[in-house]
């Protein structure tokens, strides 16, 4: 089992920047996929970026170029920095895992997920 815990939420202005992270607990391998996913009220989850530490990140379109997606070296901390914030950017982001490299970007592929953390991007 692997647990997962996001922090670094909360409230912030349009073109702000925001950092999340999200630390794993358990049985977590170097050989796990992490990834951000995101909700908006009354929308789906979406991914927003994957980190791989064999294959390397993907990012949504929706997020290239103003994103960063890195892990620390112990293998546990996934963290998450995303610059010039707008508004559309308010969601919960979730943290999630999966066994494997491979950085898939749909949720039926994640199994492991953290409790979510509330972003707030003021106008």
């Amino acid at each position: 089992q692997v647990q997962l815990t996001e922090s670094g939420g909360g409230l912030v202005q349009a073109g702000g920047s925001l950092r999340l992270s999200c630390t794993a607990s358990g049985l977590i391998e170097s050989s796990h996929t992490m990834a951000w996913f995101r909700q908006a009220p009354g929308k789906d989850r979406e991914f927003v970026a994957a980190h791989s530490l064999t294959l390397g990140t993907e990012k949504a379109d929706s997020v290239k170029g103003r994103l960063t997606i890195s892990r620390d070296n112990d293998r546990k901390t996934l963290r998450l920095r995303m610059n010039s914030l707008k508004p559309e950017d308010t969601a919960v982001y979730y943290c999630a895992a999966r066994s494997g490299s491979v950085t898939y970007s749909t949720t039926e592929e994640y199994i492991y997920w953290g409790q979510g953390i509330q972003v707030t991007v003021s106008s």
